[in-house]
């Protein structure tokens, strides 16, 4: 069995940074493609960033130079540092991951912006 679990999420202001982890475990024999998305209420979920195994970044518009995601693969574990931060960012923040050829998620954690 394969979990991912998120942490790092919470309350800040606008302006502010926040860091949000990901950790995959159980029995992992690969890891592709790791990514976040996010689902704000009443909208869709969308990619906020992706990250491949060696190190290829994508990002969404709405975030390209404030975000920035990493990856320690030695780890098992995906990174989102989030800066200058917005009350438009606010939403559940969910890790996603290609692992062992199935696509795999998160259960969220809330970021919240305040103004």
């Amino acid at each position: 069995q394969v979990q991912l679990v998120e942490s790092g999420g919470g309350l800040v202001q606008a302006g502010g940074s926040l860091r949000l982890s990901c950790a995959a475990s159980g029995s992992i024999f690969r890891i592709n493609a790791m990514g976040w998305y996010r689902q704000a209420p009443g909208k869709q979920r969308e990619l906020v960033a992706t990250i491949t195994s060696d190190g290829s970044t994508n990002y969404a518009d709405s975030v390209k130079g404030r975000f920035t995601i990493s990856r320690d693969n030695a780890k098992n574990m995906v990174y989102l540092q989030m800066n200058s931060l917005n009350p438009d960012d606010t939403a559940v923040y969910y890790c996603n991951a290609f692992v062992n050829r199935v696509f795999r998620w998160g259960q969220g954690t809330q970021v919240t912006v305040s103004s």
